[in-house]
Parts: C-alpha cells; structure tokens; sequence
C-alpha cells in the first residue's frame, strides 16, 4: 500500500516523494506515514483496512472542514479507499504538551490557554458537525444507542473485568449495565459525538489546536465528550481545572443550548464512569490481548482515576456495579509499579511458540536471543522434568562449548548497551532469550546474564521466566 500512496503523492504534487516515514503507530490497525520531498510540504499518508471506518473518516473531515473548524484537510484518496493523503499538522500533541516530564512555567501557561481554546471548540464541532451530516455513513453505528452502550460494557467485562480474576454475580452486574444504558440514554442525542475526544487526538499546529482521528464518531449527546476529554487518565488533570473547564463549556454551550450547570454535572459522571469502564476494555484488549506496551502502561492511571471517581461520587441507579468497582481498583495487580532509580534491565526466558515477551517500556531498546542453535537437554528424557535453574540442566549445559560460545557473544553485547545506556542516563534495557519450550537453554542463558550484570553493574534486575513465572 506505500506504493499506492507515493502514487497518490506523485499524482497530487507532480513530485516523487523523496522520504517515505512511518510515524509510530496508535492503536488501531491503521498505519501512518510521512511523505516528502524538497520544495513541497509533506502529506501524512493513511492505510486503513477497513473501506468503511475510512469513508466515514474522509465524509465527516470534509464535512467539518466546510463547516469552519480546525481538521486535517483530506487531499487524495485512492480508488479502493483504503489509503488517502490529508494535511500534515506536524508532531505535537497537546498530550504531549501536557506531560509534566516537558512542561516549563512558560508551557504551563501555554497549556493552559489551549485547553481553555479546546472546551470552547468542543460545542461547535458537536452542534455544526450534526447539522447536515449523514450519519448513516458513521462506523461501525451512526448512533449512540443501547446496542452500542452493551458492546463497550461487555468489552469492558470481557477484556478486562473477567481477567482481573475477581468473583461477581453476572446476573447483578448485567443488571446494573441495563441501568446505566437508561441513564446515559435519558440525554438527548441529537449532535456529534466525537467519541475519542483526547488530548492524544489534538495536534498544536501554528499555535492552534487542530482535531485528529474523529473516525469513530456518531450522533450522541453532549456529556460522552467532556467526560473522554477531561477525565483522559494519562492526563491527570486536577479536579480544580476539570470545573474550571467544564464551566469553558458550559459557557460555549450555551448560544446552542441553554443548559443547568448543576443538571450537566450530575448526569455528566455517569459519562465519565461509562467512559472510564471503555477506556479499561480497550486498554485490557490493545494491552492484554495484542501485547501493546503503552496500553498496559496505562492500566494503573485508568485504576487510579476510576478509583477517585467512585470515592467523590455517589451513583445511586448502579450500586451493585458501584461496589465491585470499588472492589476491584484495590486489586493488588492492578496498582502502579513503584518507580526505581537508574537502569532497568528486564531480562526473560521464552518459548519461541508461544511469543516474545511485552516490552513494557514502550521504547523498544534491547535484544531477543535465540537459544536452539544451542545443545538442547530438553531431547533427553532425564532432563525433561527440570528448567534451567536445576543442578542437573547446569551441569549439562556448563560441560558444551556451544552455550559458553553463545553467551560471551551476548555478554559483549549486552555490555556495550548496558554502558551506553548508564552513560546516557536511559532507564530501561530489554533483552529476551527464547528457546523452543521455554525450560531450558533460555532459563539457563537468562539466568547467568542476570548474574553476569548484577557483578559488572550498578543496575536493577528485572528477571522473570514467561513459560515458568514460579521458578
């Protein structure tokens, strides 16, 4: 598909893009790049694998461009609509403006101001985005309605809830999602909802906010955006500035529609905990299932904000689901990992037929090793029943050359990384040893790197066996 978007580039600019960039993929399976050459301003190519979720992106960016509002500019799309060009509008986020780790006084002033600008916008793009749209092209549902309020409460009981390992009553809790469907469907929905309204989904380009990845939108009501926004879980925004901005809102609100600030607050918490329980699914789905690192990073935020959620409110209509809730942000598993100083290096045994390890990092620094070129005890019935850890396993591997050959070769390695990244100042080092089942060489290779640096270095040791967590 590069191709069909370097010929849609060519088509457009009459120029070969000279530079093909792929951006770091989000969560969805759509896949990003940057197209340029000398003297033409670069394209942001799009391949998406769904004809529908891109038409109703393409409709709608169309649609609320000649309506006036800031969105990227679709400039060509392909016969098949599965690859298109829109405007690029650069790399920074208003996400990442928020993170503190790049915030200065100046920025914070900065920050502030833009998403002041963004609750102002938000009312325009819901009332202007409705009027004369099509929703029947929105994807996968054109409305927020019953079925797709059950499809996110199941996602979140299926990818997230029934992982946790906590005991609920099935019948009580489908009780308690009919319940909050009849409240959340009690508000009129009548205008856009943009649905994945974050700070990761609004780009600062010249100084102004511009909105991204609106490809899920439908009609709905007002609340479902101020809640993903505000209450997003990386973002971390205080409760002050939440009412701070919440009143943005309601100010911008009202030339559309005259609104009780106090009304808005009470049902608006019922978004925010629908919101939050979507968020857990997506995160336990991209996460849990497909092994994303950010998504499991992401997990602790998501308990925590969920967390204070439940101890400022009270929601009366869904007691039941309000009590396992509660129950289940103080699972051990499911609280922040505590912050160690330094450098990490996070070192696991494998087998190849089963996956490699998450990198939970995200960054993607490290090694995988394999180990079957390497003397297999595991073809040997005496071995069979131990791991590399045991006496038996050791002796047999300390006596080939081929494994001591193998890890001087990965020592030197590791070594040089390991020093790079202490001079550096990075924080976290991955490195992976993957055998056919997981037991042996990789168990035996894991474990002498861990010592190998524990001597060598000043750095925290993570190790951990995926085949055999109780070894």
């Amino acid at each position: 598909m590069i191709q069909t978007l370097q010929s849609l580039y060519l088509a457009l600019t009459e120029h070969e893009p000279t530079s093909t960039e792929a951006l770091t993929p989000a969560g969805s399976n759509r896949r990003y790049y940057r197209l340029s050459t000398p003297g033409e301003k670069s394209l942001i190519g799009v391949e998406g694998t769904s004809v529908d979720e891109n038409r109703a992106f393409i409709s709608l960016a169309r649609h609320l461009r000649a309506k006036g509002l800031s969105v990227p500019e679709v400039k060509a799309v392909s016969d098949d609509m599965l690859c298109y060009l829109q405007e690029d509008l650069g790399d920074t986020s208003l996400f990442a403006l928020i993170n503190p780790s790049s915030s200065s006084e100046s920025d914070s002033t900065l920050v502030h101001s833009l998403l002041c600008e963004v609750m102002r916008q938000l009312p325009d793009i819901q009332f202007k985005g409705a009027d004369g749209f099509d929703f029947s092209v929105c994807y996968p549902l054109p409305s927020f309605d019953k079925r797709s309020i059950m499809w996110d409460l199941n996602y979140f009981k299926y990818c997230f809830l029934k992982s946790t390992g906590i005991d609920f009553s099935e019948p009580a809790l489908e009780d308690d999602f009919e319940h909050l469907c009849d409240v959340l469907l009690r508000e009129p929905c009548d205008t856009l909802m943009y649905r994945d309204f974050q700070s990761r989904n609004v780009m600062v380009h010249d100084g102004k906010p511009y909105f991204i990845d609106f490809q899920g939108a439908r009609r709905g009501p007002v609340q479902y955006d101020v809640a993903s926004f505000l209450w997003q879980a990386r973002a971390c925004f205080s409760d002050a500035l939440k009412e701070e901005l919440i009143d943005v809102y309601l100010q911008a609100l009202q030339p559309w529609r005259q609104t009780d600030g106090n009304t808005f607050r009470h049902t608006l918490h019922y978004f925010v905990l629908f919101r939050q329980l979507q968020v857990l699914g997506a995160y336990g789905f991209r996460g849990k299932v497909e092994g994303k690192a950010h998504f499991l990073q992401s997990i602790p935020f998501a308990i925590g904000a969920l967390r204070h959620e439940l101890e400022q409110h009270s929601f009366a209509e869904i007691p039941y689901l309000q009590q396992l809730l509660t129950q289940m942000t103080t699972l051990p598993q499911l609280q922040p990992t505590p912050h160690k100083e330094g450098l990490t290096v996070q070192i696991s045994s494998f087998s190849f037929k089963k996956g490699v390890p998450a990198d939970k990092s995200d960054n993607g620094g490290g090694f995988v090793f394999d180990c079957r070129a390497v003397s297999n005890p595991g073809r040997y019935e005496q071995y069979r029943a131990f791991t590399g850890k045991d006496d038996c396993v050791k002796a047999f591997l300390d006596d080939k050359e081929d494994m001591a050959l193998f890890l001087q070769h990965v020592y030197a390695l590791v070594d040089q990384a390991v020093e790079r990244y202490l001079a550096r100042g990075f924080t976290h080092l991955m490195v992976s040893f993957g055998c056919t089942g997981g037991q042996h060489r990789s168990v035996y290779a894991a474990e002498h790197l861990a010592e190998h640096l524990k001597s060598k270095y000043d750095v925290n040791i993570d190790l951990t066996h995926k085949e055999h967590p109780e070894i």
